[in-house]
């Protein structure tokens, strides 16, 4: 059951950034509107990564096996897409992170709280990537556990960054 709640949670994630970015951020310029175009296609990259993990925790702790075995296969097709989805992300949000620095960073200040949350944001997509490489060229425990945490960490901030007024 908590599965399903899982993935209402992701859908109101989904459906709330985007009515928050398209119904709350009144700026028309066409660099701005390009920008939020890409961090939104770098929320869902990032989500579609994330959730990884909550699929490996479903094939753990699931009772049915033919929803296991599902899963199994997905995760193993979602995982050759893993770095790939990353890649693109990151440039998603490296990208967005250049047009809004050009184009708010004078109207608004360099330190507006929108600005610093996108730099916190940044630092640890920085480090969940080092985290990532790092795990892909020697897997251990520790690594496992440190690029999830930083992850997460990212996520967090992302989402600190995604729902912080503008103006």
């Amino acid at each position: 059951m908590s599965y399903y709640a899982w993935i209402v949670f992701n859908v109101l994630f989904v459906v709330g950034s985007g009515i928050y970015i398209w119904l709350f951020h009144d700026d028309l310029s066409v660099s701005v509107i390009t920008g939020q175009l890409l961090a939104q296609a770098g929320i869902l990259l990032f989500l579609v990564n994330v959730n990884m993990y909550f699929i490996f925790l479903v094939i753990r702790k699931a009772k049915i096996r033919k929803l296991r075995t599902t899963l199994a296969k997905l995760s193993r097709k979602m995982m050759k897409a893993h770095i790939p989805i990353a890649i693109v992300g990151t440039a998603f949000v490296t990208i967005h992170a250049i047009i809004m620095l050009v184009e708010l960073g004078s109207r608004i200040g360099f330190f507006h709280g929108k600005l610093v949350s996108g730099y916190i944001s940044i630092l640890f997509l920085v480090i969940t990537l080092v985290a990532g490489y790092l795990r892909h060229q020697k897997s251990s425990g520790l690594r496992k556990k440190f690029h999830r945490t930083t992850a997460f960490t990212f996520t967090v901030a992302f989402t600190i960054h995604l729902f912080l007024p503008l103006y």
